[in-house]
């Protein structure tokens, strides 16, 4: 018995490398994890009392409709409970986005390098992947920046899903409101343009739209976030989409997997939205060491572009890899993406200065001639 051959050419997902693992191959005391954009931050103090508070009740089914947490994030953005669709993870509702919308044979649309998964959500639905090419952002610069005039002109009949990572991952960069609602104007109704916004809360520059002003009057647009990133609840797995037009909520809430939202994670996404306050503090906390690691990459004379997100991007090109690999064996972990560059965390400013230090000692190696690794 065999899989679909769809299946068996997905390559195999590959989380970045736990650090006391590293620590411990290396014989050294600590290593720092910057390659999946968690922050550093411990749970909100509320999210840890309404965990401790729902432990007890595990032995029940969680609520599958999720109602008080749909209640929540409809008052705190101000829509319709009908507009809105918890999932397990953001992750988990692109996949019923690809499940409810593409037959076999039609096609998903996206910037390229983006996330990596939606290529991979194309394969799994039978669906055709079209890839618009990156742009650079700056004259001169790295293809960093999404193509939208492009990314509408590659929307054609088949297409049923277009995404648009904003800020793209893992570049960082973000498009801006002028940009963005002439591309929502040019893409036709039979296509639902899904605005992939799971890093908005780090967003710093007020010409980037949130897509839930977007969204209003635009039945063929819905807004994706995620709890995993600003919010701290990465090991819950909570994320939601929020929709202008209630049938397309519907049509996701069809796909998703029964009691898939657990009944920790539901509370626990209850509790941190009544800790907005603290979240904001914590988020310009993370902005503020952003900026201060782009300035002293940029010290260095690297190209780093303007994130908008809980990372930067290092455009390396051809010695990406290797370049993560020596800073590895320095105990310092980066997620690479081959070929094209290194994505790296905003840690805590300690963390931040043991990469940079790492990165130092990588950068004397290559000015030598030597192997980077």
């Amino acid at each position: 018995m065999s899989a679909r051959p769809a299946v068996q050419a997905l390559p195999a997902y590959k989380p970045g490398r736990n650090p006391a693992d590293l620590a411990r191959e290396l014989g050294v005391e600590r290593a720092v994890k910057l390659a999946s954009n968690e922050v550093a931050f411990p749970p909100l103090p509320a999210v840890v009392q309404a965990l401790s508070a729902t432990a007890g009740e595990t032995h029940r089914y969680p609520d599958n409709g999720a109602a008080v947490l749909t209640a929540a994030l409809a008052a705190h953005y101000g829509v319709a409970p009908e507009q809105v669709v918890p999932g397990c993870g953001a992750v988990m509702l692109c996949q019923q986005l690809a499940q409810a919308f593409n037959d076999p044979g039609t096609t998903i649309a996206f910037a390229w390098r983006s996330f990596e998964m939606y290529p991979l959500l194309a394969q799994v639905a039978g669906a055709r992947s079209t890839q618009v090419p990156l742009v650079p952002g700056t004259p001169g610069g790295s293809p960093d920046t999404h193509d939208l005039d492009a990314l509408a002109d590659a929307v054609d009949e088949s297409t049923r899903l277009v995404f648009v990572c904003n800020p793209n991952n893992p570049t960082g960069t973000a498009v801006r409101r002028a940009a963005l609602e002439r591309f929502l104007d040019r893409v036709p109704e039979t296509a639902l343009v899904v605005l992939d916004e799971a890093y908005r809360e780090f967003v710093a520059d007020p010409d980037v739209p949130d897509g839930l002003e977007l969204v209003r009057g635009r039945s063929n647009v819905a807004v994706l976030r995620t709890f995993s990133k600003a919010w701290g609840l990465a090991g819950l797995r909570v994320g939601y989409l929020v929709a202008e037009d209630p049938a397309i909520a519907d049509a996701v809430r069809r796909t998703h997997v029964p009691f898939s939202v657990s009944s920790l994670a539901q509370a626990a996404a209850v509790a941190a939205l009544g800790s907005a306050d603290e979240v904001a503090r914590r988020v310009a906390a993370v902005v503020a060491e952003r900026d201060r690691l782009t300035a002293a990459l940029r010290e260095r004379g690297l190209e780093v572009p303007d994130s908008q997100a809980n990372f930067v991007w290092l455009p390396l090109g051809e010695p990406t890899a290797g370049v993560a690999a020596a800073l590895e064996s320095r105990g310092v972990i980066t997620r690479p993406f081959a070929g094209d560059g290194i994505r790296v965390t905003v840690g805590t400013p300690e963390e931040d200065d043991l990469f940079l230090a790492a990165l130092d000692a990588v950068l004397d190696t290559v000015g030598t001639g030597a192997p980077v690794a």
